[in-house]
C-alpha cells in the first residue's frame, strides 16, 4: 500500500536492507530556515557530514505529491530554489500535499513520520518545536511534541528553538514519556546558547550509550521517540543575554503583527537572524553540522 506513495532512493533503500546506517533530515530548513543558494549548499555539506561519519544520508520532503525519502542533488536544488513557495508540511498536511501532488517541505513532525514508513530509525534536525510562548492563552504547541511521542525515531538536535517556552515544552514531553537526553551535558541547551536553566532527563556521554538506551526502548515496545540535545560548539554559540533580548523583541514584533501558527516559526527565526546581523543564521547552520555529525555516529552504533 505504501508503495504507491512513497519513494526511497535505492542507495537509501540498499542501506536499509542490509541493516546499514542511515540517517534521516528535513527539509523545511532547505526550503524556509535560509536564502538560495546557502539552503542548497548547506543542505549537501550536512549530507557530506554524515557520509564522513559513516553513515547514509537521506533527505526527506513531498515532490509533486511523492513521499521522497532520500534526494537527489537535484531535488534539493529544486526544492531550493522554490523556497517559500513549497508549502511547510506537518502531520495534518501530508495527505493533501499528496493528493494536489504538490511539493511539501517537511517538519520534525513529517519528516519522522516518513523515515518511520522508510524503517529509518535516526533524525538530524537544528531543534525541535515545543510550546510557544504564551501557549497558556492561544494553545499554540508544535505537532513536532505528539510525534515524539508516538513514532520511533531518535531526533538529535540543539535542544528546544530559543524562541519557545523551553519550561512547558520539556513539561509536556515529561507527560508524554518522551525522553530527553543531554548529549556530554546536564542542561537543555536552548539553541544557539548551550546552556538553559533546565535540567535534561538523562545525560549519555557517548553515541554507542545512545544506541543501546534506543535498542532496550524499543525492544520492550515502548512506543515514541527520543530527544538528543547536542549543544551547539563553544565557539560558535551566541550569548546567552543578548539572544535572549533579541528573542523578546521578535516575539512582541510578532504578536503586534499578528502572524501566528505554522508562519510563526520562520518569521521569528528570520526576525533573529536580521537583529543579530545574520550572526544567528551562522550558528544555525554549525549546531546542524555538529548535530548531523553525531547522529551518523549514533546510526553506526545503532546498526551495529
Amino acid at each position: 500500500m505504501l508503495e504507491q506513495y512513497l519513494d526511497v532512493n535505492p542507495e537509501v533503500q540498499a542501506a536499509i536492507d542490509a541493516g546499514k546506517p542511515v540517517v534521516a533530515l528535513e527539509s523545511t530548513i532547505i526550503s524556509h530556515g535560509m536564502p538560495y543558494p546557502q539552503n542548497v549548499e548547506t543542505a549537501l555539506k550536512v549530507e557530506q557530514i554524515i557520509r564522513d561519519n559513516g553513515a547514509i544520508p537521506a533527505t526527506i520532503a513531498i515532490l509533486k505529491g511523492r513521499l521522497k525519502v532520500g534526494m537527489t542533488p537535484e531535488e534539493i536544488e529544486y526544492l531550493g530554489k522554490a523556497g517559500q513557495d513549497v508549502i511547510k508540511t506537518s502531520r495534518r498536511d501530508i495527505p493533501f500535499i499528496v493528493a494536489k501532488q504538490a511539493d511539501g517541505a517537511t517538519t520534525v513532525a513529517s519528516t519522522m513520520i516518513l523515515a518511520a514508513m522508510a524503517g529509518v530509525k535516526v533524525f538530524a534536525t537544528g531543534g525541535i518545536g515545543g510550546v510557544h510562548r504564551g501557549a497558556q492563552e492561544t494553545f499554540d504547541i508544535s505537532a513536532d511534541l505528539q510525534e515524539l511521542a508516538n513514532t520511533d525515531v531518535t531526533v538529535v538536535c540543539a535542544g528546544a528553538k530559543s524562541i519557545l517556552d523551553i519550561g512547558l515544552t520539556l513539561e509536556y514531553l515529561e507527560t508524554n514519556g518522551v525522553p530527553v537526553v543531554g548529549y556530554q551535558t546536564d542542561t537543555l541547551p536552548a539553541f544557539y546558547t548551550r546552556e538553559s536553566e533546565f535540567g535534561v532527563d538523562y545525560r549519555l556521554d557517548s553515541a554507542k550509550e545512545i544506541a543501546t538506551a534506543m535498542k532496550a526502548k524499543w525492544d520492550m515496545g515502548l512506543k515514541g521517540g527520543m530527544v538528543i540535545a547536542n549543544p551547539i560548539p563553544q565557539e560558535f554559540a551566541m550569548d546567552k543575554a543578548e539572544i535572549d533580548q533579541v528573542i523578546i523583541d521578535a516575539v512582541a514584533e510578532m504578536d503586534e503583527k499578528g502572524i501566528s501558527g505554522k508562519q510563526s516559526t520562520p518569521f521569528l527565526l528570520a526576525k533573529v537572524a536580521e537583529k543579530t546581523a545574520g550572526n544567528s543564521l551562522k550558528s544555525n547552520i554549525q549546531l546542524v553540522f555538529n548535530n548531523a555529525k553525531l547522529a551518523a555516529q549514533i546510526a553506526a552504533n545503532y546498526s551495529a
